[in-house]
């Protein structure tokens, strides 16, 4: 029996209100009937339709769409935004990684950062870490809160679970007043295995051209394995939801990962059901006398080049 991409894609989503455990979704391709190649086929035709969907979505110019990409260290979030996004023109895409917010940044509300780095209609966005760092790493380094200088926030100890649930409730209403205003919050979590992460890690310190992607502090949160594993699982628990869901897909095989996640965001585009705008028949006129004007100028050049070899 052959691979059901289609079928398979409703197995990634977490479905909004329920608890999700990270350990009844697989990190790998199980599939024996999808080979690599096969896959790689998928994913040529998948580009295609991208580039196609970009168009739309462009001409269209009421809606925009938000990317989110979360996972743990090397997991392939920048490899997936490499292969996916290659069919699209780069002038509709932007990219954004998030680092350590600066001192500015802190000085406003967590959203302000990404806020500002929203797509306009039209166009596409891709954030590379998120808002949901908020709920993630600091969830881990709860001090990283107290930078963040916030009313009633003194000490660790005023970090409660209502401050937690506080915090989901404020992305859920972030997330829902931006696709109530026409951005897609498309939401993907690469979902990588501690042994997968330990072999590209030893692949960044073996391999000379891949040095630079090492960091010792990756390393150093990777012993935090099992709290991040739990903070993800609530993270994606509590905001995963109508407008915006969560997307769990396999991260220990690249290629795989590359094809889910490029027939995940044409399937919910296709949602949409985007066609190309419709001209009126003034319009048409207009196509038709600018049509009549181009011919004409054919014909007249032809004229003048007669006249000339005369």
């Amino acid at each position: 029996m052959a691979f059901n991409l289609v079928k398979y894609l409703q197995t990634c989503v977490a479905k909004p209100g329920s608890k999700i455990s990270l350990k009844k979704f697989s990190t790998e391709c199980k599939h024996d009937d999808l080979s690599k190649s096969a896959a790689e086929k998928l994913l040529k035709i998948g580009l295609e339709r991208l580039e196609t969907m970009q168009d739309k979505l462009y001409a269209h110019d009421q809606y925009s769409i938000l990317i989110i990409l979360q996972a743990m260290d090397a997991a392939g979030k920048d490899s997936t935004i490499k292969h996916v996004m290659s069919g699209l023109n780069p002038q509709g895409v932007r990219v954004t990684s998030f680092k350590v917010p600066s001192s500015t940044e802190l000085d406003h509300d967590y959203f302000w950062r990404h806020y500002k780095e929203l797509p306009p209609r039209g166009q596409i966005g891709i954030f590379n870490r998120s808002h949901y760092e908020n709920v993630l790493v600091t969830k881990i380094h709860p001090e990283f809160i107290l930078s963040e200088n916030l009313p009633d926030i003194n000490t660790v100890k005023d970090i409660t679970p209502a401050f937690w649930k506080s915090r989901y409730d404020q992305i859920n209403r972030f997330e829902k007043n931006l696709v109530e205003n026409g951005t897609i919050v498309l939401k993907f979590f690469l979902h990588l295995s501690k042994n997968e992460q330990k072999k590209r890690f030893l692949e960044r310190i073996e391999d000379p051209t891949k040095n630079w992607k090492f960091s010792y502090a990756d390393m150093k949160e990777r012993a935090y394995w099992d709290q991040y594993q739990e903070a993800y699982e609530e993270m994606i628990s509590k905001t995963s939801t109508k407008e915006a869901p969560w997307f769990i897909v396999p991260a220990d095989d690249k290629w795989f990962t590359r094809v889910v996640i490029a027939a995940l965001i044409i399937q919910q585009f296709n949602k949409m059901d985007f066609e190309y705008p419709t001209v009126t028949k003034e319009q048409k006129d207009v196509l038709l006398k600018a049509k009549s004007e181009l011919m004409a100028e054919n014909g007249s050049s032809k004229n003048k080049k007669k006249k000339n070899k005369k």
